[in-house]
């Protein structure tokens, strides 16, 4: 039988994979099309903040999950931020 630690480990990096890969399909689209006149720019400007955040609460707690799916959203809604700046 698993471990308490490693339940909540599993549980934690099966979470993080789903949430990031959510804006997979987003970025994908922006970086495709380069048309981000529907995406609100004062969201991504909260949540890439937000995910900074939890990357710099990850590295106090020393938790992989929360560094390493917050790392991989990171990348992606930084992207989709940096091309809503570049293109509005």
């Amino acid at each position: 039988m698993l471990s308490n630690t490693l339940m909540l480990e599993m549980v934690g990096l099966v979470a993080g994979f789903c949430t990031t890969l959510s804006f997979l399909p987003q970025a994908l689209q922006v970086i495709k099309t380069r048309n981000t006149t529907s995406i609100s720019l004062m969201m991504y400007v909260v949540f890439v903040t937000g995910v900074t955040l939890w990357i710099i609460y990850g590295v106090l707690i020393s938790s992989l999950p929360l560094l390493m799916w917050n790392f991989f959203t990171l990348l992606l809604a930084g992207t989709i931020l940096r091309l809503k700046l570049r293109y509005g």
